[in-house]
């Protein structure tokens, strides 16, 4: 079985909209997409090549999706690592993020539309089920977020870049479920991206510092 691994890029505080350039995601007229930029240097592409080179398919939110479709088709050199991956493996959208049915007969090879059930959850697991390597989400926040509420995801890939936007949509939202994570490795890039990597392992546990009365 394999396993349901999100990579998501954010800022200090919090926003993953728009991370690769101006025009990416504009939504609620956010004017500092492309943040991520400056940082991408030789370890940070070390990194995410090695994220892809653990694929097995892909599950994505549409936005992320169209982003993806309109760039990695036009990449055919077999020996990049990431254009190889996403152009010949399978490409899951999850239904609740796909508008009307524009998506019906997509023109990226690959793509499946998936969710129709109304039973994300169950839909999800038969994919990892099947899935040979790693179920991978990219980007995609809105997704995650609702991917960590079914209990679904295994491994979260936390990168955190050196500045803060004040404004954007943020991945933790309040409305986010409580959860728990265990921290299996991570490092920071010389440019300053702390790259992090947590295994999910169910909800919070709570407890108090007081000391008792009569101690």
């Amino acid at each position: 079985m394999g396993k349901l691994v999100s990579t998501i890029f954010v800022t200090l505080d919090g926003v993953y909209q728009a991370p690769g350039g101006p025009q990416e995601d504009t939504r609620g007229d956010f004017t500092q997409g492309g943040w991520s930029f400056t940082y991408g240097d030789e370890e940070f592409g070390r990194f995410v090549s090695e994220v892809f080179d653990r694929a097995g398919a892909f599950l994505l939110g549409r936005r992320t999706y169209d982003i993806f479709a309109g760039y990695w088709p036009k990449m055919t050199d077999p020996a990049d690592p990431i254009a190889s991956r996403l152009n010949t493996l399978p490409k899951y959208v999850a239904s609740k993020y796909v508008a009307s049915s524009t998506l019906q007969a997509p023109e990226w090879p690959g793509t499946i539309v998936v969710g129709g059930s109304g039973d994300l959850a169950k839909e999800v697991t038969a994919l990892k089920e099947r899935t040979d390597g790693e179920l991978q989400v990219h980007g995609s926040g809105a997704l995650v977020r609702s991917l960590l509420g079914l209990g679904v995801v295994d491994t979260l890939h936390l990168l955190t870049f050196p500045v803060v936007l004040g404004t954007g949509l943020r991945l933790f939202e309040e409305s986010i479920t409580p959860t728990a994570f265990r921290h299996t490795g991570g490092h920071v890039t010389r440019a300053g991206v702390s790259i992090q990597s947590y295994d999910i392992v169910g909800r919070p546990e709570f407890g108090s510092y007081e000391f008792p009365e009569n101690a």
